[in-house]
């Protein structure tokens, strides 16, 4: 089981991961012509608060992501059919990747508050008959490959002992890792949030969240030939769809650089001041994630997209910290993030000190 549970550091995964990129190559289009596509974000974050509720893998959260977007590419849905849609995606993806045990069951769904505040009750024969139209849709095939299908295979080397943070060698590997997986799922949470992300293979959207991941940490170079080989992609393949993150990510400091100037100050009132040097970060519930790791360490000036066109092969460049005032268009109906949580870095990481 825990071999099945962990294949990324089995003998066979080698072979695991060429059968998924075999997969995805037969993935069905998305096209992008629901007539509720701006509804999309709403409800790909009602399905990941209620995974995060249910404490569901990632792979069963964006699973159920992907079986929504493409029955919603078939379909014209209601509204209210939707949140029925919704959930029975999830059900669908967790019974499909989740143990047993940890599939929600219905007498728990109808009794969250969420239910309540939608006005929507659910019903066994209702369910059953939304995961006997969504199978069928499907053609009862749900190997669906997406990006958190690759990311543990990718974060297995996404950090070595020889890579360089700002010029310097690290002084502690494993809260790197911790950190860099940190940043992984926060990315992977992005491309979560808009369907512009389906225009790539989900291989591609995995290596670009640890390209991306590297970019915001300052490691050096940003994408290793041991990453191109292990990938199969080069720097150039990753640029447009790291951008995007890049983006998202930039967008995110800066709503909570505004949130924290809204504020009112209780300790400035008293006469005490707290001034933070570190960008604020907008991050995800640690329901979210399985193991408890240390929140990742922000550096002082992040990455700007303006970057990705430079050559990273020569380890650390000058860096242009000109903020990038593009964002990814966010509908302006739907709440920019579901489950935001804002957190602040006072201290320098032990793993960079030098």
């Amino acid at each position: 089981m825990e071999l099945e549970d962990q294949w990324w550091k089995g003998q066979l995964a080698a072979d695991i991961y060429q059968a998924l990129r075999y997969k995805e190559l037969k993935l069905p289009s998305f096209k992008g012509q629901s007539p509720q596509l701006n509804l999309r974000r709403y409800f790909a974050d009602l399905i990941a608060i209620v995974s995060n509720r249910f404490r569901l893998c990632p792979t069963a959260r964006h699973l159920a992501v992907y079986l929504l977007d493409l029955f919603m590419d078939r379909y014209d849905v209601t509204v209210q059919q939707l949140h029925m849609v919704s959930l029975s995606c999830l059900l669908l993806a967790s019974k499909f990747e989740e143990r047993e045990d940890r599939v929600p069951k219905l007498e728990t769904l109808n009794n969250l508050g969420c239910m309540s505040s939608m006005n929507l009750v659910l019903t066994k024969q209702g369910l059953l008959h939304m995961e006997l139209l969504l199978l069928e849709t499907f053609q009862w095939n749900l190997y669906l490959p997406t990006s958190a299908h690759f990311t543990d295979y990718y974060l297995s080397l996404a950090v070595h002992e020889g890579d360089l943070h700002d010029g310097w060698p690290m002084t502690c590997l494993e809260k790197t890792k911790l950190y860099m997986a940190k940043y992984v799922d926060y990315f992977l949470e992005v491309s979560l949030q808009d369907h512009v992300f389906l225009c790539f293979a989900p291989s591609l959207v995995a290596a670009a969240c640890v390209a991306a991941s590297r970019l915001i940490l300052h490691l050096s170079p940003t994408w290793p030939p041991r990453l191109q080989r292990l990938t199969g992609y080069a720097w150039e393949n990753l640029i447009p769809c790291t951008e995007k993150l890049l983006i998202a990510h930039d967008s995110d400091v800066k709503e909570a650089n505004k949130q924290k100037c809204q504020q009112p100050n209780q300790q400035q009132q008293q006469g005490q001041t707290a001034y933070h040097t570190s960008a604020q970060y907008l991050n995800r519930t640690n329901a979210q994630y399985p193991q408890q790791a240390p929140q990742p360490v922000t550096a002082p000036n992040h990455l700007p997209a303006s970057y990705l066109s430079h050559s990273t092969a020569n380890g650390p460049q000058s860096i242009n910290t000109q903020t990038i005032s593009t964002s990814l268009d966010p509908k302006s109906n739907i709440p920019n993030r579901a489950f935001q949580v804002s957190m602040h870095y006072t201290c320098a990481a032990p793993c960079f000190d030098r």
